[in-house]
Order: C-alpha cells, then structure tokens, then sequence
C-alpha cells in the first residue's frame, strides 16, 4: 500500500491505538539519505529540521549504517554489569572532544538532564547547611520527566503536571541582575542552554553565562551546560561552550550524538566528575553496543568529512540568504549559530508555513505562531539548501498572501 492509502491506515491506528500526544504532519516518510526524505508515494523533500536535531550527519549515513548492521551480527545487549567496547571506546572519544573528564551514558537528552540534576543535588546536600536549589532561565526546555519538567521554565508544559520538584529559581532570559540575586549558598546547581532552542533559538549572551560562572564558582555550585541541541558540531564547534569560552561542570548532550538512534550523555569535569558513587544510578539500556557503535561512527563522520566547518559556512549562507527576503517577505529577527537557525515573521503564519512548506517539499519547524526554526545536517551542501530554500520562500509567500488577502 502506497500514498494515501497507507497514509489513512495510519492515521486510524493512530486514533485508535495511540496515545494522542502529537500533532502529526500528514505525510508517511519511508526513506532518507543524506539532507533528502522520501514518502510513500514517491514525493522527493528537502529536510531542514534533521529529525529536531538528530541526524546531523544526515540520513542513512553510510558510516553509521556500516557500524549498524557489523554490530548488529555481533551482540545487541548485555546491560552495564559487563564490558562492552564500543561504550568505553565513545566513552574516550567523547569525553576529549567535549573538554570533559567523565561520562554517564543513559538514553535521551531528558535522562541526561535529569542525571546532571541527581549530581546537583547530591553534592549540594553534603553541605552545612544543605544547597539544594537549583536555579533555571524562562524560555528553557530542559525534558519532560519531573525533575528536567521542574527547570523547563514554560507554563504550557509545567501546568499539567503541577505540584513539581520544589527548590527550583527561575529567572528571566538574559537578566543579568536577576540571575546574581538568585544564585545564593543555597543553589547547588545553575542549568542553562547556551541556546534555548525549543523556544524559538534564542542565544543567552555572553555576559548572562559569564556571570552564571561567576556566581557558580563564588557560591560552590555546578554550572551544567545543557548541549543536547547545540552540542555535536550543530552550532560549528563540538559544543558551543566551546565558541564562548564559559566551561560548564556538567555537560549534557543527545539528539545527534546516536547517529540516529536513542542515547544521551552526562559529563562532567573536576570535582562533578566524581560525585556519583555505585548504586547511585543507572539504565538499563544506555550505552549498549550497538547506539555506542553507531555514536562512534557519527563523530568521526562529523570529524572526517569536515562538517563542523561546513556548519559554520552553510549557516552564514543560510542567514545571508534568508536576510535578503526582508525585500519582498515579512522576515524579521534572525537568530543562532552555524545550522541552528531561527527567524521570526512578523505576521503569524509560521505554523501554516510549515503546512504550506510540506506540500511545497521542504521540512522545518515552528516554535510558536511566528518563528520558524531550521535544523539541516551538517553536510547540507548548497544546492540543496539553495533548492530548499526556494520551497520555503514560496512557502512563507503563500502563508502570507492568504493572510493579509
């Protein structure tokens, strides 16, 4: 079954066997390669969003798939009471390219948010008094288990689930004289993303972070680093902390680390490195050896195919492009760094845009009534952005005109 067919079975599955927690596109995606999808019906797009984020090294790399399908005859599962090599190998591996002493595997960026959170807590809980607030910026997104939920500073996620985890101290994005106030010998931890993705890729400034550093080391608090969006290469470094100089205690990454498939990383330096102690936690599943496999070959695809330059230089071109709309489109603010990219129409059509921009080809995202935010891979090369990019203008030209008819 093929097209619309199947796309109808699907959505009747969907009503009746699945839970109603997503707002799907009407489009059944059956295959990928490198920054092109394709869908049951045999349409050809353009992917700007990369799965939110994920496959940053595009789809179906032949790398990754190579390390896949080797590992996949090997051994799929042992559970961390046994060695595996590919987890100690990415455990090497990442840890020096993220400026990092140790790491906790576990399965998603929430889990690795949630284990920074756990370190926090226990260290701060060895003082006299105890530190246990923790102290997060409006606009955050952080997971949606109760502890990452309790820093996620939006009351569209927050509200439902309320009483949260208590201790938490939300100040406003890039209010400086806020952020000082709150950081007091009871916070044990700050957690902040150098760019708020999920809320429109807003970047916190550089003296916001510096003074979070300052603060942090002036009370004995870890400053973590949420990265599971910008980390990766995504912004054209390893991990943006890396672009501003401000170094975290604690380090979170996801989303592109798998190459595709579910992982989630927890670093940390110094003396965050060591807090965890047997027992104090764990997963199941994490860093089994075939998503610690797939992560291996995703970096040195990253690293030998030159793709944090290529970030950089295609997200220049991306925003030069983008800022020459402003001629004939409503195309306002332009925000990020390398293929992280958000920018605001002044008129709110986003979310048709997105609508418009399937039927059009093209895959992105919005993240509110008026943003529009872009994910590619980092080995976009031009002509597909070129060809992308003129599916999203027809897009945005479309939303608008209907609009303001």
């Amino acid at each position: 079954m093929e097209g619309r067919g199947l796309l109808e079975e699907l959505q009747a599955i969907d009503a009746q066997h699945i839970m109603s927690t997503y707002a799907r596109q009407p489009v059944v995606f059956v295959k990928g390669c490198g920054a092109r999808l394709w869908d049951a019906g045999g349409k050809e797009y353009i992917d700007f969003l990369g799965g939110i984020a994920v496959d940053a090294v595009g789809h179906c790399h032949p790398r990754v798939l190579h390390a896949i399908q080797e590992q996949a005859g090997k051994l799929l599962h042992v559970s961390n009471l046994f060695y595996t090599e590919p987890q100690f190998r990415l455990a090497q591996k990442l840890t020096v390219i993220a400026g990092m002493d140790k790491v906790f595997f576990c399965n998603s960026g929430a889990e690795a948010n949630e284990c920074a959170l756990k370190i926090a807590r226990k260290w701060g809980k060895r003082k006299e008094p105890p530190a246990i607030e923790i102290v997060a910026a409006e606009g955050a997104f952080h997971g949606r288990l109760f502890g990452t939920l309790s820093v996620t500073a939006q009351a569209k996620y927050q509200q439902p689930y309320e009483p949260l985890v208590p201790g938490v101290r939300i100040v406003p994005r890039n209010d400086v004289c806020s952020l000082r106030k709150a950081i007091t010998e009871h916070t044990c931890a700050v957690i902040l993303e150098p760019i708020q993705g999920e809320s429109g890729v807003h970047p916190l400034s550089i003296e916001f972070l510096r003074t979070a550093r300052e603060c942090c080391n002036h009370v004995g608090a870890f400053l973590i680093f949420d990265e599971v969006q910008t980390g990766m290469g995504r912004t054209g470094t390893w991990f943006m902390w890396q672009q501003l100089g401000v170094q975290p205690d604690i380090l979170t990454s996801a989303k592109a680390l798998g190459g595709g498939l579910p992982v989630g990383a927890c670093m940390a330096c110094g003396e965050a490195a060591n807090v965890l102690e047997r027992g104090d936690h764990g997963s199941t599943f994490a860093g089994g050896p075939l998503v610690a496999s797939a992560s291996l070959a995703a970096i040195e695809a990253i690293e030998e195919e030159g793709m944090l330059y290529n970030a950089r230089t295609m997200g220049a071109y991306l925003c030069e492009q983008i800022a020459l709309w402003r001629e004939r489109l409503p195309v306002t603010e332009i925000r990020g760094a390398g293929l992280m990219i958000g920018f605001d129409i002044a008129e709110p059509v986003a979310r048709e845009v997105v609508r418009v921009a399937l039927r059009e080809g093209v895959v992105v995202n919005a993240t509110g009534e008026n943003t529009i935010r872009l994910l590619p891979p980092l080995n976009l090369q031009q002509e597909e952005a070129d060809e992308g990019l003129r599916r999203l203008r027809l897009a945005i030209e479309s939303a608008v005109a209907e609009r303001t008819a």
